[in-house]
């Protein structure tokens, strides 16, 4: 299983990109424990981690998650569900780290795992397996039971730590946790990206290769408006959040190399709302009147609010479906 450029457009910038149409933020923190960070490779390309239970008491949240999650990323939470666990009972927090497995590897060969944290009663999910006559796979000293028929895959960690995901997939993370490889850990400009957004109940971190295609995506016709191609190397990391209280809250910041830069990005940005406004329906045109697009030192600042009735509305848009698939 492959995930490549199309993840970053439908699982993040997917999301970033509702700067031109939507936005999030609340009071409670997903964040992923050491034990987790330590099994997610160190060449992270993205990270998305979930309050699960912020996300089920929403039902905007439930939509916007509906509508934007690839495909693959709904085949492991289906799978999750079939592996005798209530999701919605045991599960706090759901991440998903994408990561090419080696430093040069291409963005069209990037892999997915999967993490969920919690309170699992494993001897009783394993004695189901066990009771199925389902077999574990190995993998030094850690078993990995199959998820039913979907070719996935789950290892504990511990009784509050679960990793899944396909067995190419999995093989390099626990390589990652056992320190027979780099981890997370070890990645400081992407430790950094997730210290600014992980007190938020939805958050992603996207590293250069990611940030760059995703601004180039964001800005179309605008980023012929300037040296992209050399502005791009200068976009390092970054990052956003969505908040569910009280509406729809969305931040992004976008970590760049220098003042001019970011500045230069919030110009383009700018030029490419106008544009896009100029074009759009009148739910299109108040969602852009509601997005601040600014630079502060050397980031790119972005924020959207809106009402749950209007992001519904959004959400419908002919700008929305556009900018997502």
């Amino acid at each position: 299983m492959k995930f490549g450029k199309r993840y970053i457009l439908s699982a993040g910038m997917g999301v970033a990109a509702m700067l031109l149409a939507a936005g999030m933020g609340s009071a409670r923190a997903a964040q992923i424990d050491t034990d987790a960070r330590s099994a997610i490779p160190e060449n992270v390309q993205q990270l998305i981690v979930v309050d699960y239970r912020v996300m089920e008491d929403s039902q905007t949240a439930m939509d916007l998650k509906a509508r934007l999650l690839p495909p693959e990323l709904k085949d492991l939470e289906t799978a999750l569900n079939h592996s005798g666990m209530n999701v919605g009972n045991d599960v706090d927090v759901l991440a998903f780290a994408a990561y090419r497995p080696t430093a040069t590897s291409s963005s069209d060969d990037v892999k997915i795992v999967g993490v969920a944290q919690g309170q699992f009663q494993v001897t009783d999910i394993v004695a189901g397996f066990s009771k199925k006559k389902v077999k574990p796979m190995m993998i030094r000293n850690e078993k990995l039971w199959p998820m039913g028929s979907s070719g996935m895959l789950v290892v504990f960690l511990n009784p509050t730590t679960m990793l899944f995901g396909t067995k190419d997939a999995l093989e390099p993370a626990l390589a990652s946790r056992d320190g027979l490889q780099p981890s997370f850990l070890t990645n400081g400009t992407m430790m950094s990206a997730m210290a600014q957004v992980d007190s938020r109940p939805l958050w992603s971190i996207m590293d250069a290769e990611g940030t760059q295609y995703m601004m180039r995506s964001l800005l179309g016709q605008a980023s012929q408006m300037a040296n992209f191609d050399t502005l791009k190397k200068r976009l390092l990391s970054s990052s956003y959040t969505m908040d569910f209280t009280n509406g729809v809250k969305f931040s992004l910041n976008v970590n760049t190399s220098d003042t001019f830069t970011a500045a230069t990005m919030s110009s383009l940005l700018n030029a490419a709302a106008l544009y896009e406004k100029a074009s759009g329906t009148a739910v299109e045109k108040q969602a852009i009147d509601s997005t601040n697009i600014d630079s502060s030192g050397s980031t790119l600042q972005v924020a959207f609010a809106s009402s749950d009735s209007q992001f519904s509305s959004l959400l419908k848009s002919p700008l929305f479906q556009s900018v997502v698939h």
